[in-house]
């Protein structure tokens, strides 16, 4: 009997381990992957034939696709196991080196231009792009500070430091020029706050501006009105302007109900321009259709329905806003390059996280899900713990509290 107990016993904390190590919303890391894998194929099938006539080689774009994916698996399995509250210490360097990184871009020799945007640092022969980074550096530097002292988010003052994190990130990413960056980060700040405990009134008196600088950036750069006028009427200009979108509307038009089949979009070869980055959602719905552009957003929504839940069952207000900040940034930017590519929407570029070719965006988002996920595990761990040791109180009674 003793013997069977001590058996019964060492089973039992062998399935705890397991659970403590598997624990959380699994599907999280699983889902992510599946989107990543998806995205390493199709950015294949987007872009074989331009990197065959301009590289050489059609697995030019697959190749940094796929080496982005195994790096992006491994910053996920690392960020799954590193303790996350620890980020919250690193509020002030995350957000310093975003700026510092947003910065560098505009020193000679450093940044790099492409289509007359400086928006990426080269490192020999790679590139990074420190918006992709600054995001998430924003997240972690707002979620820390306003998890120290909830209650000072209720008055205006103490919102300031980061209304000022979030205005000096949009004012470097803005210079760029990246406008659709600026407004993702803009609209993750506002929401930020929101959920931080900022007041009502508050919120208004800073979306008043907002909504003001907007139509002032556009005036300000002809092509941004360009842009908004081939939004109206794409084929005004349809070998202008209008020309990326009419492509995106034929691509989409022609996959129908249920597509082309892969690899057989007709309009990557040179007529859809950036087919496997900001429009690389076009050439999925040539070869697979609606029904297929669903079932990617059905898998989409499932991650952003996760991240929702992890943010609910968090136990603690750091943990709650950063599981929220990660979860509407990719969230924003899904929902942002789905409206641009079925022309709902200005066009802008911006990427379709996790599939877009991108290898800054695709490291970093993946990171970032490991954190997620990692949060999912505390909170899964977290009633065990408040029940033997009475610690850790529910997030509800911290906010009443504060």
């Amino acid at each position: 009997m003793q013997r069977a107990s001590a058996k019964n016993i060492a089973s039992s904390e062998k399935t705890r381990s397991v659970s403590r190590l598997l624990g959380g919303e699994i599907a999280i890391p699983i889902l992510v992957i599946a989107l990543a894998a998806f995205g390493v194929l199709m950015v294949y099938s987007a872009s074989f034939y331009a990197a065959e006539a301009t590289y050489g080689d059609a697995f030019y774009f697959m190749k940094k696709q796929l080496a982005g994916f195994v790096l992006g698996v491994g910053a996920m399995i690392g960020a799954s196991f590193f303790p996350y509250q620890k980020l919250a210490k690193l509020k002030w360097p995350a957000l310093i080196v975003s700026l510092v990184l947003l910065a560098a871009v505009f020193i000679p020799g450093v940044g790099r231009e492409s289509y007359g945007a400086t928006r990426w640092i080269g490192l020999g022969p790679v590139t990074v792009q420190p918006s992709e980074i600054a995001k998430y550096g924003f997240v972690i530097f707002a979620a820390a500070y306003m998890s120290e002292k909830p209650e000072r988010m209720k008055k205006f003052t103490g919102m300031l430091p980061v209304l000022g994190a979030g205005a000096g990130i949009c004012l470097l990413v803005i210079l760029e020029p990246n406008m659709s960056i600026t407004m993702c980060i803009g609209l993750l700040m506002v929401a930020m706050l929101f959920l931080g405990g900022a007041k009502m009134r508050h919120l208004v008196f800073i979306l008043i501006p907002i909504a003001l600088a907007v139509p002032v950036l556009i005036v300000m750069e002809p092509y941004r009105l360009k842009r908004l006028s081939a939004f109206l009427d794409p084929w005004a200009s349809p070998q202008g302007e209008g020309y990326q979108l009419i492509q995106s509307l034929y691509a989409l038009g022609n996959g129908g109900w249920f597509g082309t089949g892969l690899f057989s979009s007709r309009q990557k070869y040179r007529f859809l321009p950036f087919a496997e980055s900001d429009f690389i959602l076009s050439v999925i719905g040539e070869e697979f259709g609606f029904v297929g552009i669903l079932v990617l957003f059905a898998v989409s929504g499932a991650l952003i329905c996760f991240g929702i839940k992890t943010a609910a069952q968090s136990r603690e207000l750091f943990g709650f806003l950063t599981a929220s900040g990660i979860t509407m940034v990719y969230a924003i930017q899904v929902v942002v390059n789905a409206l641009v590519v079925s022309g709902s929407i200005p066009p802008t570029g911006l990427p379709l996280p996790l599939i877009s070719s991108g290898n800054t965006s695709l490291i970093f988002t993946m990171a970032a899900m490991g954190v997620l996920y990692n949060i999912s595990k505390s909170a899964k761990r977290a009633p065990q713990i408040s029940a033997a040791h009475g610690r850790n109180r529910p997030l509800s009674s911290c906010a009443r509290d504060a």
